[in-house]
């Protein structure tokens, strides 16, 4: 039986970490943190990793996170992708069941779970399940999301790096669209955002204030209804004044009607709508009706993926909360996630803090619509102050032979519980 006498006194027993869900090109640098501080605390043992999220907790398979080395722990702070593997996974009674055999068997009375709202909500029904049969677990939510969604945390680790690469890439193109001789171009940047638009307003950094004219003209977000004839005329009246229309769109914008404007009509494994081809639908538009070449660019994967056009200020907040969950933990805390509380814009400090998951497993934080402007179609510059901290500093990517050179985790030593895997 765990017990609280601990080097430190906190509880004594293992770690548990995972991620979960859709990677961040900073979601392995909170597992760097829940690695390197576990480390520090004498009643802590071991610190298990499971392989492929969820799905490995409950199979357990897990791997022996405190025997990689710390060139590989350090080199986790600018590797994309989840280091240790994710799923998309629901548990079931049994699973539940399966999880708790798992962490009988390796002593784990610390969990720690980097993700989204799913993730959040995995978390809070394990440390209720732990609870109701007096399992001795302390759970702890990390958040991890590009897409900002999660409530009570100003902003989620993931989401200042994927703007910083939506805005690079937006003003890129708009560049190369400018070059161009001819006139009459509109071009359509797609981006991810399924019930949020923060992706896809933070494209408006690529804008340079003060110029109104500047690309992206137009933005749609999910939170206000896309209308295709608004749509038309707007990108006619950007072409008066301009030889190009750049937009960008998130992949989530709905009609009046509150339905997608484009599915791909296949189910992910969660049993949502795969999304995708809102460009197409507003390339045909622009094609059909306004007889205007358009051509269509989907960031798709790069945009979680692009560690090479990081924000360092994303990567060390995201570190922070990895190291923050453990210190809560091993000072009592569970049911909880970390937080980031902004304490200033300018100079930006923020502090962490914990919310009760009950405040945050299963809510959506909307594009606040404050920061609409009244066209629906951009994003007023309130929203700079708020944005702007989130993308400074370029995080440092070795290269070798002129490529950029990640990390893997060794694994090895792994092990393999008897949970009735599936």
């Amino acid at each position: 039986m765990a017990t609280e006498d601990g080097m430190d006194g906190g509880l004594e027993g293992n770690v548990l970490v995972a991620q979960s869900g859709g990677p961040t090109v900073v979601i392995n640098s909170s597992l760097a943190g829940v690695v390197q501080e576990s480390l520090n605390h004498g009643c802590i043992g071991e610190v298990y990793g499971a392989l492929n999220g969820l799905r490995g907790i409950a199979n357990g398979h897990l791997v022996d996170l405190a025997a990689e080395s710390q060139h590989v722990i350090r080199g986790l702070r600018h590797t994309p992708g989840t280091a240790l593997g994710s799923c998309r996974f629901r548990f079931q009674p049994s699973d539940l069941e399966n999880a708790f055999q798992v962490m009988r068997s390796h002593g784990i009375h610390y969990l720690f779970l980097i993700g989204g709202n799913g993730s959040q909500i995995a978390v809070q029904l394990l440390g209720e399940h732990a609870a109701k049969i007096g399992y001795p677990l302390r759970a702890i939510g990390i958040p991890k999301t590009i897409d900002n969604d999660l409530a009570i945390t100003d902003h989620s680790p993931g989401y200042g790096s994927v703007v910083k690469y939506v805005a690079t890439t937006a003003r890129e193109i708009a560049i190369d669209d400018q070059s161009m001789g001819d006139y009459n171009l509109v071009s359509i940047i797609e981006v991810m955002g399924r019930d949020a638009g923060w992706i896809a307003a933070g494209s408006v950094l690529a804008r340079h204030m003060g110029t109104p004219f500047d690309a992206p003209h137009l933005i749609y977000i999910p939170e206000r209804p896309f209308n295709d004839g608004e749509f038309l005329t707007s990108v006619q009246r950007v072409l008066e004044n301009n030889r190009y229309c750049l937009v960008v769109v998130a992949e989530g914008i709905r009609n009046a009607a509150g339905d997608y404007v484009r599915t791909s009509g296949i189910k992910d494994p969660l049993g949502r709508t795969e999304l995708g081809g809102a460009a197409e639908h507003l390339q045909f538009l622009v094609e059909q009706h306004l007889k205007i070449k358009a051509r269509t660019t989907k960031l798709g994967i790069a945009q979680r993926a692009a560690a090479h056009c990081a924000s360092l200020r994303d990567n060390e907040e995201a570190f922070q909360c990895g190291v923050r969950a453990v210190q809560a933990a091993v000072a009592g805390a569970t049911g909880k996630m970390v937080t980031i509380v902004r304490e200033n814009d300018s100079p930006y400090t923020v502090s962490y803090a914990l919310a009760d998951l009950a405040d945050v497993a299963g809510k959506v934080r909307k594009f606040p619509d404050a920061w609409i402007d009244e066209s629906g179609s951009m994003i007023s510059s309130n929203f700079f102050r708020y944005v702007s901290p989130l993308i400074q500093g370029e995080m440092e990517v070795p290269y070798k032979g002129g490529v950029a050179e990640y990390v893997h985790l060794q694994g090895g030593k792994q092990f393999e519980t008897n949970s009735g895997q599936r």
